[in-house]
């Protein structure tokens, strides 16, 4: 039997009990963490991302792996993993449970599984679930189908200093309004801005 209180900083906080019958509090987060230019564009046309190059830096990952840990899940949608591989990177998510929002099955890669269902659906069952919160790591089509179900629950957008003028937007137009409430602002040495936002109104 699951009861469901409100936290009193806005968050809902659901408690369950695990299979020792003990009690335990869920209170997973979506957050979207993801970078775009100043005009709203996360890639330029034909999915190129070299504008992020510009805020490159040693040393600096502009809180990125103080970030995934604290998180233990992943969505992320098939277009964005498939540009990720074809990079040459090693998958960065591979020691998290990731979900690959896809309309074509797959087998699964160890912690990777390729997801044919409701986002919907999967939000609510993992969010039901003890854990860690839930990185949203794009792409546009993934954030606008979350943002239509009232999903996401806070917001770390990296601002690069570029209008590139066309290509992919972060989000598109006809979404259900989001009223937010300003964590943090941070300022880089390259020029890049990080918002950090979560919802007001839940």
């Amino acid at each position: 039997m699951k009861k469901e209180k409100r936290h009193k900083k806005g968050y809902d906080i659901k408690q369950t009990t695990n299979k020792n019958n003990r009690k335990i509090t869920l209170n997973r987060k979506v957050i979207l963490y993801i970078a775009t230019s100043l005009d709203g564009y996360i890639a330029k046309p034909n999915d190129d991302l070299g504008f992020l190059s510009i805020v490159e830096q040693e040393g600096q990952d502009y809180g990125y792996a103080d970030f995934v840990k604290t998180t233990d899940s992943v969505i992320i949608g098939r277009k964005t993993y498939d540009k990720v591989i074809s990079m040459g990177f090693d998958f960065p998510h591979a020691g998290k449970d990731t979900y690959i929002i896809t309309r074509t099955p797959g087998p699964d890669i160890g912690s990777v599984k390729f997801y044919t269902g409701g986002l919907k659906e999967l939000v609510d069952r993992l969010k039901s679930e003890n854990g860690k919160n839930i990185f949203c790591d794009g792409g546009a089509e993934i954030v606008n189908e979350l943002l239509m179900n009232d999903l996401i629950d806070e917001f770390i957008i990296s601002v690069i200093p570029i209008l590139v003028g066309n290509g992919t937007k972060l989000f598109r137009d006809g979404r259900p309004e989001y009223k937010l409430e300003l964590i943090s602002i941070k300022q880089f040495d390259k020029g890049l801005a990080q918002l950090h936002y979560k919802r007001a109104d839940k």
